[in-house]
């Protein structure tokens, strides 16, 4: 059996559009999420610490590329995702739109107290707001791993594979 083969027999269940309401509720469970950039005419992505403040997402950096690519005239896309092991259903949130400083004192002093802790230490004095566009979701049921392997996927393999 080929491998496209393979993936038209695995049953499908149906995806679950979310409402902009739970597109929110779901990124306010997770602190971590991908920022979507242009660097010099390309993509480029970036993991990001980030929070929920009032319809945006937030996050904090130091200079450089991501900081100077996400506050350029270009929008931005941000997607955080998350598993729910007990239902064994995955969720995806992607939310467009611009970038743009923070740096009024009074929505700074705000800013400051958002639960958003950098992974990486550094200097990351530099907060962003994304106000979005447009945002999306998607919520589906996890695949079991076993409706993609393939008498090749058992298949003896060299020292080097």
């Amino acid at each position: 059996m080929s491998p496209q083969e393979a993936v038209q027999m695995v049953p499908t269940t149906p995806v679950e559009v979310l409402t902009h309401d739970t597109c929110w509720s779901l990124l306010r469970t997770t602190t971590v999420g991908r920022l979507a950039v242009l660097v010099e005419d390309h993509p480029d992505l970036f993991p990001i610490n980030f929070g929920v403040d009032h319809g945006t997402v937030v996050f904090r950096s130091g200079q450089g590329t991501k900081l100077f690519a996400a506050l350029s005239t270009a929008r931005v896309a941000f997607e955080a995702d998350g598993f729910d092991p007990d239902t064994g259903r995955a969720w995806s949130v992607v939310v467009k739109g611009a970038a743009r400083p923070i740096s009024e004192i009074d929505e700074l002093t705000d800013t400051v107290d958002l639960p958003i802790f950098p992974w990486q230490a550094g200097d990351k004095g530099h907060f962003v707001r994304i106000t979005p566009s447009e945002v999306t979701g998607r919520r589906f049921t996890v695949a079991d791993p076993d409706v993609w392997r393939t008498p090749a996927t058992r298949a003896p393999r060299s020292a080097t594979e």
